[in-house]
């Protein structure tokens, strides 16, 4: 199959190293051309606010590649030492990049467990990749297989019950912080998808006012009147957050948007103690983490999420044998299907070839007993040439199929091809 997984998570990496692989759209495109180009593979990039991971598709006649030279590639592409990334790096092969992707798809290997937001940014990866065109035959069969598997498992277990997205265990969160929120200002900077997710639960709080900003001040007013909330201009971003008592921040900047420098001089001063929670949902974060003092300003990221996650999901995990149990069909049958179309050109052209042959004698043999054989007769010496064929087929047969199966099928459909003396169609 030739495939591999490679990249980091939020239990892998920490979200400094994260937010440092993160791709913006100019340089995906970027990274998606170079992988085809400088190493002749099928190539789909995932990043999201929890994980950086590029699924890697070659001919099975070429050396697979491996964590280590990624680890350049990746260092290369971001500025970094190749030392620095590679140790967080984990790498998943064939059969077993299968299954993590279809892990993935399904929530199964979030922060928040059956989380349904990662399915469409599986979805949203592929087509970025499929339409600036660095999938092939591979990747196109592998990647509409997550979904499909993401939809049966959401279908027929437990594990996407609830509200549980990353979004939600952030307002969670601020449960555990707030006895009440209706003497509350929420801010929600950035009105994306993230943002729009954040602004659905906040809702449901009934915070005192809900303020929305975005650097596209039209995003920002059709979020805004989803939720009821207020829009504020970009330019008066420190004003709002003077006024909020708690801050989602959910923008897909590239770098900091309120540094320590900034907040220490307009509006840690202006706001006179009073606390500020700020949930930083971006990677990378939107705010510098020198901000936290842990006093009046507490600065909660990502990563966080973990604990409570672990605390509000124990619903979600008793689904979780149903759903592996499901994955394991599914990518043994994907395997079993792949290996198949692989195998099956080889098995047919070797089919016909021993056709070929056996009629060739038997053809000839019939002739020259012609008037001497009953229709039985012929029937049953038909019968015998075809009997053996079958049997002389079987080995080969049977045997390509064990050795696609344990990922070494190239090597045999070569020697097949080879001893049979069979011509590709």
């Amino acid at each position: 199959m030739n495939l591999r997984a490679i990249g980091c998570n939020v239990a892998s990496a920490p979200v400094e190293l994260r937010e440092r692989l993160a791709f913006a759209p100019p340089l995906l495109t970027h990274a998606l051309a170079e992988l085809n180009a400088r190493y002749g593979t099928e190539a789909v990039i995932l990043g999201t606010c929890n994980r950086v991971e590029l699924y890697l598709a070659r001919p099975e006649v070429e050396a697979p590649l491996h964590a280590p030279l990624l680890a350049e590639f990746l260092g290369e592409v971001h500025g970094l030492r190749a030392e620095a990334i590679l140790p967080h790096l984990y790498e998943h092969a064939d059969e077993e990049a299968v299954r993590h992707l279809f892990r993935v798809a399904c929530g199964l290997d979030s922060v928040v467990l059956g989380e349904a937001q990662i399915t469409g940014q599986v979805k949203e990866a592929y087509e970025t990749a499929r339409q600036a065109g660095s999938t092939g035959s591979l990747l196109n069969t592998l990647f509409p297989a997550a979904l499909r598997v993401a939809k049966r498992v959401r279908t027929e277990t437990g594990i996407g019950r609830g509200h549980a997205s990353v979004s939600s265990a952030a307002v969670d969160f601020l449960l555990t912080v707030f006895d009440t929120f209706t003497d509350k200002v929420v801010l929600v900077i950035g009105a994306g998808k993230m943002g729009r997710l954040t602004l659905q639960h906040i809702r449901e709080l009934h915070p005192a006012r809900v303020l929305v900003t975005n650097r596209h001040l039209d995003k920002a007013q059709r979020r805004a009147a989803e939720c009821g909330g207020q829009v504020v201009p970009w330019d008066q971003l420190d004003e709002a957050l003077i006024q909020a008592d708690i801050v989602l921040s959910t923008t897909g900047a590239p770098e900091p948007i309120v540094s320590q420098r900034r907040f220490d001089e307009k509006v840690r001063y202006q706001r006179s103690g009073r606390p500020l929670v700020i949930f930083d949902m971006a990677v990378p974060r939107d705010f510098d983490p020198a901000i936290h003092d842990g006093e009046s300003v507490i600065l909660f990221n990502v990563d966080d999420l973990t604990r409570v996650a672990n605390q509000a999901l124990a619903e979600r995990r008793r689904h979780i044998p149903a759903a592996e149990a499901i994955i394991a069909q599914e990518v043994q049958q994907f395997v079993l299907d792949w290996n198949r179309r692989k195998d099956g050109p080889i098995i047919g052209r070797l089919t016909a070839e021993v056709d070929r042959l056996r009629e060739a004698v038997v053809g000839p043999l019939l002739q020259r007993f012609n008037g001497k054989l009953t229709e039985a007769d012929k029937a049953y010496i038909e019968g015998a040439f075809r009997l053996f064929q079958n049997r002389l087929l079987h080995g080969p047969i049977a045997a390509l199929q064990e050795a696609s199966r344990s990922g070494q099928g190239h090597t045999l459909r070569e020697a097949i091809r080879k001893l049979f003396g069979l011509q590709d169609s």
